[in-house]
Parts: C-alpha cells; sequence; structure tokens
C-alpha cells in the first residue's frame, strides 16, 4: 500500500474513532441521565404516602422554621421532605391565633395566622366534588380540592414549585369569629342555619358567600412563603386577552415564539423551559387561567416559576417523567398520595381518569413535535448549566 493511501485510511479510521468515542460518550451521558430519572421517579413512588403525624424526630425545630428553611431559589420543597408529614399536621391542627381577609386577588380566601407564628392562606370549598362548573374554562369559584390535589401532582412530578397545601375543617364560629379582624367579621352572615362568609376580594359579592355546615366549613389551607423570599409578578406570555372576539398574539402570529425567546428572561437561563413545565403542569389539573406567574424577585430569571393559585422545547428530564406516568400510573399515583389528607377523598374517580387521558395528550404532543422537529430540538438536557436557549 502506498503511503498516500495509508494517510488516507488512517485519516478515516481516525475520523471513524472520534466519531465512535463522541456517539458513546453521549449515549453514555444520556444513559446516566435516563436511569437517574428513574432513579429519582421510584424514590419519590416510595415515599409518596404520607403520614399526618405530630412528632419531628432528630430535630428541636418547629415545623415552621423546617418548612422556611427547605425553600431556595429552584425549589420549594426538596426531594427529601421526612418531615412532611410533620408539617402538613401542623397545618390541619394547630391552633388559629388570627384572622383576617385574603390578600389581594379576584377569588374568596382569608389569611390565617396559625400557631406559632406561621401565616397561611385558607380556600373555602365551594362545590361539591362533582360538581361540573359550565362555560370557559375559567369560570366558577377556584376550587379548594384543586389546590391540594395540584400540590400532590407537583410532588409526582417532581418540580416541587407548589407551596406546601393540606384540607383542613375550621368551625367558624370556634375557631375563626373570636380571632376575626373587624374587616372580615363585616362580611360574615347566616343563611338559614350554616355560618358563611364572603370576605374582600375583586369579585367577592355579599350575595356569593361561602357557606359551612352549620358551622365546621372544609377548606384548603397553604403554607404561606417566608417572607425572605418576595415574589415578582410577571404577565404570562401565554395568557389570555379575556375579550371576547379578541384574540392574544400567539393564537394568530407563527413568529411569536421566536419573538418570545429574544426576549428578557426567555434569551437565556431556565425560565423557558418551567414555562413549558407549567404548561403540562396546567394542563394536567385543567387549568386555563393563568395569565401571570410569580417568581422571587430579582432573580435575573434564574429562579424557578412559582405555582401558585398551582416554545417547542421540553426538559429530557421532565419528558422522561412524564412517560413514567403513563398508562394509569398518574391516576395511582395521585391516590396514594392524597390519601392521607384530612378531607381525602380529594379528587372523584372521573377527575383521575381525565388526568390520565390529559396525560397522553401531553405525550402525543411532544412525539408530533418530535417528529417535525426532530429530538434534538425539542428535548433539552437539563443537568447541564442552560447558559442560553436557542
Amino acid at each position: 500500500m502506498k503511503l498516500k493511501q495509508r494517510v488516507v485510511l488512517l485519516a478515516i479510521l481516525l475520523v471513524i474513532f472520534i466519531f465512535t468515542k463522541v456517539f458513546l460518550i453521549d449515549n453514555s451521558d444520556s444513559s446516566a441521565a435516563n436511569r437517574e430519572d428513574q432513579h429519582s421517579f421510584q424514590h419519590m413512588m416510595d415515599k409518596l404516602k404520607i403520614e399526618l403525624t405530630p412528632n419531628l424526630e432528630h430535630t428541636l425545630q418547629s415545623p415552621w422554621e423546617i418548612a422556611a428553611q427547605w425553600v431556595v431559589p429552584r425549589e420549594v420543597y426538596p426531594e427529601e421532605t421526612p418531615e412532611l408529614g410533620a408539617i402538613l399536621h401542623a397545618m390541619a391542627t394547630k391552633k388559629i391565633i388570627k384572622a383576617d381577609v385574603g390578600y389581594k386577588g379576584t377569588q374568596l380566601k382569608a389569611l390565617l395566622v396559625l400557631e406559632g407564628g406561621q401565616k397561611v392562606v385558607f380556600k373555602p370549598k365551594r362545590y361539591n366534588r362533582g360538581y361540573v362548573v359550565e362555560g370557559e374554562p375559567y369560570a366558577g369559584y377556584d376550587r379548594h380540592n384543586a389546590e391540594v390535589s395540584a400540590f400532590h401532582l407537583d410532588r409526582i412530578l417532581g418540580l416541587r414549585r407548589a407551596p406546601v397545601v393540606v384540607g383542613r375543617y375550621v368551625n367558624l364560629q370556634t375557631e375563626i369569629k373570636p380571632v376575626a379582624s373587624e374587616q372580615l367579621l363585616s362580611t360574615f352572615l347566616t343563611l338559614g342555619n350554616n355560618s358563611c362568609f364572603y370576605g374582600k376580594c375583586y369579585y367577592c359579592r355579599e350575595s356569593e358567600p361561602a357557606c359551612a355546615d352549620g358551622h365546621t366549613m372544609e377548606g384548603s389551607v397553604t403554607l404561606w412563603l417566608p417572607d425572605i423570599w418576595p415574589l415578582q409578578k410577571h404577565r404570562h406570555p401565554w395568557g389570555r386577552t379575556y375579550r371576547e372576539g379578541k384574540l392574544a398574539r400567539w393564537e394568530y402570529d407563527e413568529s411569536y415564539c421566536d419573538a418570545v425567546k429574544k426576549t428578557p428572561p426567555y434569551d437565556s437561563g431556565p425560565r423557558l423551559l418551567d414555562i413549558i413545565d407549567t404548561a403540562i403542569f396546567d394542563h394536567l389539573i385543567g387549568n386555563a387561567d393563568r395569565h401571570h406567574y410569580e417568581s422571587f424577585q430579582d432573580d435575573g430569571g434564574a429562579s424557578m416559576l412559582i405555582l401558585l393559585d398551582n416554545a417547542k422545547s421540553i426538559r429530557v428530564s421532565t419528558w422522561n417523567r412524564i412517560n413514567y406516568l403513563k398508562n394509569g400510573v398518574l391516576s395511582t399515583a395521585m391516590r396514594t398520595a392524597m390519601s392521607h389528607d384530612p378531607i381525602t377523598p380529594i379528587l372523584t374517580d372521573s377527575h383521575l381518569e381525565a388526568m390520565d387521558r390529559r396525560l397522553m395528550s401531553v405525550i402525543a404532543t411532544i412525539k408530533q413535535c418530535i417528529e417535525q422537529f426532530g429530538t434534538d430540538t425539542v428535548l433539552v438536557e437539563d443537568r447541564m448549566k442552560l447558559s442560553h436557549l436557542k
């Protein structure tokens, strides 16, 4: 073999070697990432059921101190939460020492302070479990049981961005009225034998109060985030106009997504991928009303999107997680996660079956995107540092 032929052959072999090595490294990294996701999912499933207990082992801290220390820029609570049962128990049972009208917003709620100084938001029961709200997707009152189920869905999806929520029964006569502010007390009334209140909010009306069963009211209790983590509100880039006959730009402009990706904070960092995660979360819970979202203040787009009132790329870890949850695994996991709650059952079988169907529609849509744009475009490996989303 001539020297020139040998050089060419060696060059070809070198190129093949380099490409093989790169392929094996990529496959190895991908396989390791998938194993990590599988392990994280199985660990979550093993820890889903929570026993509400007052016992906090191996610590002298209060449940409120522990929950406050959980919060970091990318998580409201960590993957490992052995104290969660004690925190939920405290939220469901601790004495109410103050009660006031809820903070701003469109829906009825009350701001409570529990023994130990912890603020929580109480949302009252408005509908029976099987009631179907007719009309627009965003019509009707907030459902208290949706708050509870959204928290557990957040756990199951591995997002860890929804504040901690538990169901609770409160006696309006003996637990709320004696410690209520004048402003809240002024909204109390009696209908038949039932105690009611209508609070203060944009849509709150004396003609549309929330009523207890006698004096006992069912509701949800959401843990207030620590004051050292103030929130900043942002308009959702894919929000509705809420005007009949008027479309939002994203509903008719094919170039809108590209424009969003060039606009801070969506032009760098994880925010845009957080939006995609949230879109999947909202679709599963039937939330068509996320016109704004919250993040921690002064984060430069680096902190997570907070799932309160719980592009075309998606995180690999999110894609793996939703695939693990298909074929009825999601509804089974939800039943297990919510079985401990004081107001269980949280959801009806119809609600849970609908979540399974919605999950399959999400998977089908993403598969269609992969077929159209390719895996490398649609799936983003989120374990690397995301300096820029292209």
